[in-house]
């Protein structure tokens, strides 16, 4: 796996780089902003850029434009943003195109070693993954009266961990139950939210949080 790391912290860039070598991941780059993160894409054509939201010049957006960019020069690049802070519009933003490949994580799960690979495995093979804060604060700013109220108690335990790209035998194991219970629950969500199932996982995770975005954007 060749990763790009884009960073303007030092001490995180290099910290990142350091753990990733040490479970002997190739990373071919690092850079400190936008467009030494283009440039280093171009050059080396990674699998994975890990990017950080906020970068130079403005330490706005810039990260989440670059990483558009970087997908539109490489297809099929995966990308892994980090933020410091719950910034839902950039969750949703990142999965508006409706592919796989893409994960958003708070910095503070870099320090949970066995979460941060985790993630980062599985948005290298075409999977998602998000952040569960994320999720929690996508899932609490629903409507009252929308379609997400429909769900049982589990059925939002079952849609969250969807959310954050855990698969059914994964999710079966969180919540103690059996994978024939998942699949049950998750076949009601899609009929409560009128969301078309499909078995690949990126595009159910894909389909639940556009519609979550939906629900978010008429609060």
């Amino acid at each position: 796996m060749r990763i790009v790391i884009a960073e303007d912290d030092m001490l995180l860039r290099e910290g990142v780089a350091l753990l990733l070598r040490a479970e002997a991941l190739d990373v071919v780059a690092t850079a400190d902003g936008p467009e030494a993160f283009l440039e280093a894409v171009d050059a080396h054509r990674p699998d994975v850029a890990i990017v950080d939201v906020r970068m130079p010049p403005t330490h706005t957006d810039e990260g989440i434009k670059a990483a558009v960019e970087a997908r539109r020069r490489l297809p099929g690049l995966a990308v892994l943003v980090l933020s410091a802070y719950v910034e839902q519009a950039f969750a949703t933003e990142l999965l508006a195109g409706g592919t796989g490949g893409l994960g958003y994580l708070l910095k503070e799960r870099v320090g949970r070693v066995e979460q941060f690979l985790d993630a980062l495995h599985r948005v290298a093979e075409g999977g998602t993954a998000i952040d569960p804060d994320v999720v929690a604060q996508l899932l609490t700013r629903s409507r009252p009266d929308s379609a997400l109220e429909r769900l049982t108690a589990r059925e939002r335990d079952v849609l969250a961990l969807m959310a954050e790209g855990l698969g059914n035998t994964a999710i079966a194991e969180r919540l103690f139950v059996t994978e024939g219970a998942v699949h049950k629950h998750i076949r009601n969500i899609f009929a409560k939210l009128d969301l078309a199932p499909t078995d690949r996982a990126d595009r159910r995770v894909t389909a639940v949080l556009r519609y979550l975005e939906e629900t978010q954007q008429r609060v």
